[in-house]
């Protein structure tokens, strides 16, 4: 169960992150109350996750997961150019986020 909402709680939080992009900076009222809507959400996810997980861990895994996520959405939707240090260093993320949960 903490995966599932460890998993939304990342997926809302990309969803959030993309109405901010959207809002210009303050500018586009919908947007604004989008990205609140989703980072409450987000936040509500983590809450249940800190019952069953380290905050630290959960936090690392919860921060990793958004980056990598947003980086693969920035090089297969948003053409962002992919490099082969972008991938090995996202590679280094990945290999993170499975050590901390599996080796502590």
């Amino acid at each position: 169960m903490k995966w599932m909402f460890l998993s939304l709680g990342i997926i809302f939080e990309v969803v959030a992150m993309g109405f901010m992009k959207k809002a210009e900076g303050f500018t586009k009222l919908g947007s604004i109350l989008c990205a609140l809507l989703f980072f409450i959400l987000a936040l509500g996810c983590l809450v249940f996750v800190l019952k069953k997980m380290d905050t630290s861990i959960a936090y690392a895994i919860w921060s990793g997961g958004g980056i990598l996520l947003m980086v693969f959405i920035g090089m297969l939707w948003l053409n962002e150019p992919v490099t082969v240090s972008k991938v090995f260093f996202i590679m280094l993320i990945a290999i993170g986020i499975f050590g901390l949960e599996y080796f502590d």
